[in-house]
């Protein structure tokens, strides 16, 4: 990671930690990096936070001042971006969004001519930019740039996702959280599409209420919703509609790793799991693996982050990995998690099987998880004392099989992070709270 850009961009509070300045210069270096004996294309996409506009149009004027072509594909989800660069054949594409943050943070998110996170070589160079490192000359006269709205570009992107999950819906009720964020622009017209009854709630943003007790991140009125209705299935999307939480007609929650199991298990009975393989992050849920386990699927862990699962994937072609929150990649189809894509798929499997989400959901069982943070001066000294690593082992000692341990470091806080998974709620209690006092009564 540099200084600015982390493993999903940069991001910050509007004209705070991300400022209107930053983002001209990104747009600039884009433009500059990609304009060399031509007018660079460049896509730009953005959510439903009020910083928007001012941030798509900032990159914009830094990217036509050096001689690009930019198209403003408006409200839209990350992944359409990633797909319709490569599709459409753009140099790159930004997204400005902070994900599941609330509407005062925003974020810049860039992707390569493929469709993939930008190249850390690029994001230095694009820091030292930023820096004032380094110079570049404007584009003048009939080299300048210029940008255009892109009303095509959703329309392209929708008709990609029901050419390739092609199920019919007829007669199906859905239910929708919609976060007031990008799934507005997109989710109920393909659901709609293909024949679903489909109602949503949190279907009107404003700009300040994109995540405001909504979305995946807050799926509760979207289980009391499910619980009061008669809904084959509930879909809960985040800010920018990559990642996708799901519900089952009694309110109970279907995260990633439910996914990740239901979509390994499909996959493998029609011979299309690759290698035989799932790919999780660390923070997969122990009863994850062992039901994986029990079906005679292989896994392997990546680091916390779908930059990392998506890595994996692509180096040794796996068909399916993600993570707990419901970032999902379906790497056949496609280079980031897609939220509707994730939900078009469950509905295939439900489709295909005749199964409900709760008959699929059938030999997992999720552990009971409890994570708690420590604010720490020195998260290296802290992970290196010896005695700290005693506790941590006598705790993994006493789980056994039955349950795990991880502490690891914030990416971004001075923060350690105690998870622990045991059979019991009050197991978890005990065990993070004995490791939580030790280095509390330390002060590290």
């Amino acid at each position: 990671m540099g200084k600015y850009f982390g493993t999903d961009g940069v991001r910050g509070r509007a004209n705070e930690g991300l400022t209107l300045d930053m983002s001209i210069k990104i747009g600039q270096y884009l433009g500059w990096y990609y304009s060399k004996g031509k007018h660079a294309k460049i896509l730009i996409g953005k959510d439903t936070r009020l910083s928007g506009d001012m941030f798509e149009l900032g990159l914009a004027s830094g990217a036509t001042s050096m001689g690009a072509q930019v198209y403003l594909l408006g409200v839209c989800p990350t992944p359409s971006i990633s797909y319709l660069v490569q599709k459409e054949r753009f140099d790159c594409g930004i997204m400005v969004s902070a994900s599941h943050n609330p509407y005062y943070d925003n974020g810049i998110k860039v992707f390569n001519h493929r469709g993939e996170k930008m190249e850390e070589n690029v994001l230095l160079e694009i820091e030292k930019y930023m820096d004032g490192e380094i110079s570049l000359d404007l584009a003048t006269g009939s080299d300048l740039g210029e940008f255009v709205s892109w009303e095509d570009g959703l329309e392209i992107y929708m008709s990609w996702l029901k050419e390739n999950v092609p199920v019919d819906l007829t007669g199906m009720k859905i239910a929708c959280d919609l976060a007031n964020g990008s799934a507005t622009s997109t989710a109920l017209e393909t659901l709609d599409s293909l024949g679903a009854t489909v109602e949503a709630i949190n279907n009107s943003p404003n700009g300040l209420n994109i995540n405001n007790k909504c979305g995946s991140t807050h799926p509760e009125s979207l289980q009391r919703m499910m619980r009061e209705n008669d809904y084959d299935i509930g879909f809960a999307f985040d800010g920018d509609a990559d990642r996708l939480i799901a519900a089952d007609s009694d309110g109970n929650l279907i995260n990633g790793d439910y996914i990740l199991y239901i979509g390994s298990r499909y996959l493998k009975s029609v011979n299309k799991l690759n290698k035989n393989m799932c790919v999780t992050t660390a923070m997969a849920n122990l009863g994850l693996y062992k039901a994986l386990d029990a079906n005679k699927i292989d896994y392997i862990q990546t680091p916390v982050g779908d930059k990392y699962v998506f890595e994996e994937m692509q180096k040794n072609d796996y068909y399916i990995g993600g993570e707990q929150s419901g970032h999902i990649i379906f790497y056949e189809y496609e280079k980031t998690g897609d939220g509707l894509f994730t939900a078009l798929m469950l509905l295939q499997i439900m489709k295909a099987t005749g199964k409900t989400i709760q008959e699929l959901s059938e030999g997992l069982f999720i552990y009971p998880q409890l994570l708690e943070n420590v604010t720490v001066k020195d998260k290296q000294h802290a992970l290196d004392d010896e005695a700290l690593k005693e506790v941590i082992q006598g705790v993994a000692d006493e789980l056994g099989n039955e349950g795990r341990i991880l502490v690891r470091p914030s990416g971004t806080e001075p923060l350690i992070r105690v998870m622990v998974e045991a059979r019991t709620d009050e197991l978890c209690r005990q065990y993070v709270g004995r490791v939580v006092n030790y280095m509390n009564e330390h002060d590290f």
